[in-house]
């Protein structure tokens, strides 16, 4: 019998992470599993060279920060459960959550399937698709309603 006991929860702050930590809560207390939440700030070398030029590397610093404050409101309004771990990270976000999942021994990711929409789509494609087509871990996505 496969046993889970730490649940990998990405999350962008979009509608769809708290429908994701749902979820995962409930899974948890299900399988008496860990859950990691995880948020991924895209790594300076992500962003475009004007950007880098006009924000300079302080801008990064202050992304990560607010990316802090935000998780710990997202996990004080999204769980009741004390055995809930978050973490910011910064790099390219698919390869973040799977370098996470696989160093941290995670048994199942959870996720969202459309955090970004529109343009933001276009240029940096779908990290739920790369992460399904690449991850060692099983993965289950999370469709917004």
């Amino acid at each position: 019998m496969v046993k889970i006991k730490n649940i990998l929860c990405p999350v962008d702050f979009s509608e769809i992470s708290s429908k994701v930590a749902a979820y995962s809560q409930t899974l948890s207390r299900v399988l008496d599993a860990d859950v990691r939440v995880i948020y991924v700030v895209p790594g300076f070398d992500q962003y475009g060279t004007l950007t880098k030029l006009v924000f300079g590397k302080s801008m990064l610093s202050e992304i990560v920060t607010g990316a802090e404050k935000a998780m710990d409101t997202f996990i004080r309004d999204n769980f009741s459960m004390e055995n809930v771990t978050a973490e910011v990270l910064q790099g390219y976000v698919p390869e973040e959550i799977l370098n996470y999942a696989e160093k941290e021994g995670i048994d199942l990711i959870i996720m969202g399937t459309h955090g970004r929409m529109g343009v933001d789509r276009i240029v940096f494609g779908s990290v739920a698709e790369k992460v399904v087509k690449t991850s060692k871990t099983p993965v289950v996505t999370i469709r917004p309603d």
